[in-house]
């Protein structure tokens, strides 16, 4: 406050000034003007300082000196006439600096939510399968489960602080919430997930840390959605709207520990240790190992290889509690003995291929085998069950808003581990994307799928036929500041 009055006091010096240098012989009426002036002013920088006082005790804040061309009689009186040209009746306070308000703490919790990203997305549907098929279901969809219906196939918040080794942070997270048809379908098998309803709605959440050797380890531990085939969960990313006999049949999501190294700028090694397929909670005591890796023999060429081995089956079945109430509801358990032994291989291979800016090919390859019993056991060896085939993608962008894209798929599936049936699947999938802004996507897209065996639902129950034909539109939307590929 004491500089703020020695301020006042210097423009009234300088008031004082302007009258001491009249001419030597002013005349009375002159000078009286002069002095009625000076009256004027000192009133006015009195009123002036009775503002700064009360306005600095009710905010218990200083002004800043930058301020101080509010304090002079002009501007003042600018500011006033401006707000009465206004019809504005609101009274001017000098400018309050809030610079030296923001503490520490405070700016290290800005600095700390600038670098989260928080991203909503929303996607919905409506499909009509020409079978017209009894309770209007789509049978070995994997998220466009319902025909002649306005559907809510996904609704997704994910919440992410990603590392930033160059800004010295090492560590990271993600959280990804989902909720709609996509989040039943994946984790809705109780005889693969014991409690599925616990970590339905959490679709990813891990922590990561970029370990300082070589180029980087990145190290993520919690759960994630898997990689083991090319199609994805976010419906944005995707080239097609509905995904992919693979996609219903390999692998959703994983919880365990994976692991990242980079050899050079083309080249990185990828390992997993998880709990199994599908599996938060674990359905045995084997623990599931991937190994695989990405390259980019060229700038425009993105190859992925990953080899998968596991045990899924359980040594355990869900009881009702028959002793002491358990800690957690759906923890009374009764062993499988003896339990099944045999192993899961996966073989997946995946390449995506820019030929040209507008032109993008996919090719995808998979070879999944399975055995009840592992061979050896006495009297419970078993033949194994095998699903291989893969599928071929082609996007082609005509202009900023609008794609074309279209899938072709085979499915061997020999002994019916995916459909319950022996039979080859396969499927065409024509879409056009028009988008209507940036996080605004319609998606129009007609589909048939087929096969060597009477498998889809028709209009008349118990009767089923060859092949389904749908016709899809999708919309999609999303914001927040989440940037490329969710």
């Amino acid at each position: 406050m004491k500089w703020q009055i020695a301020l006042l006091t210097g423009s009234l010096i300088c008031s004082l000034g302007s009258v001491a240098q009249v001419a030597p012989d002013p005349s009375a009426q002159d000078l009286a003007r002069r002095v009625q002036q000076l009256e004027a002013e000192v009133t006015e920088l009195k009123q002036i300082v009775s503002e700064v006082r009360a306005h600095s005790e009710k905010t218990g804040r200083q002004v800043s000196p930058t301020s101080a061309v509010a304090l002079s009689p002009s501007a003042r009186a600018d500011s006033t006439v401006a707000n009465s040209a206004s019809g504005s009746q609101i009274v001017s306070l000098p400018v309050v600096s809030t610079s030296s308000s923001t503490s520490t703490d405070d700016r290290k919790n800005l600095d700390f939510l600038r670098q989260t990203t928080i991203s909503v997305g929303l996607d919905t549907y409506y499909e009509y399968n020409f079978n017209d098929p009894v309770g209007r279901v789509n049978l070995l969809r994997a998220y466009d489960v319902l025909s002649n219906e306005f559907s809510l196939n996904q609704a997704s918040v994910v919440i992410e602080h990603a590392p930033d080794v160059g800004a010295g942070r090492r560590w990271g997270g993600r959280l990804d919430l989902q909720f709609g048809q996509a989040t039943d379908t994946q984790q809705g098998n109780p005889t693969n997930e014991p409690r599925p309803d616990i970590y339905r709605n959490i679709f990813q959440v891990y922590g990561t840390y970029v370990a300082p050797v070589g180029k980087g380890l990145t190290v993520d531990f919690g759960k994630w959605g898997s990689s083991i085939g090319i199609e994805g969960n976010y419906t944005k990313d995707q080239m097609n709207y509905s995904r992919a006999f693979w996609f219903n049949f390999l692998p959703f999501y994983h919880m365990g520990a994976r692991v990242s190294y980079p050899l050079n700028d083309r080249f990185a090694l990828n390992y997993w240790v998880v709990n199994g397929t599908n599996q938060v909670e674990a359905t045995n005591g084997f623990k599931d190992e991937l190994f695989g890796f990405t390259a980019k023999p060229k700038k425009s060429v993105t190859w992925t290889f990953n080899y998968y081995l596991g045990q899924e089956h359980p040594d355990r079945i869900l009881v009702p509690p028959t002793g002491p109430i358990p800690v957690q509801p759906g923890l009374s358990f009764l062993a499988i003995n003896p339990a099944p032994n045999g192993k899961t291989h996966i073989f997946d291979s995946y390449a995506t291929w820019q030929a040209t800016p507008k032109l993008i090919i996919a090719l995808e390859g998979d070879y999944f085998i399975q055995r009840l019993w592992r061979n050896g056991a006495p009297g419970m060896s078993s033949a194994p069950a095998r699903v291989d085939g893969g599928a071929a993608y082609l996007q082609y962008q005509l202009n900023s808003k609008v794609a074309v894209a279209t899938r072709a798929e085979y499915v061997s599936d020999r002994e019916g581990l995916f459909s319950g049936v022996d039979q080859s699947l396969k499927e065409n999938t024509v879409t056009l994307d028009y988008k209507v802004a940036e996080g605004f996507l319609m998606r129009y897209e007609w589909r048939r799928d087929f096969s060597n065996r009477p498998t889809f639902l028709s209009d008349v129950q118990g009767v089923l036929r060859q092949d389904q034909n749908t016709a899809t539109l999708g919309l999609v939307w999303w914001w927040g500041h989440k940037e490329g590929v969710w």
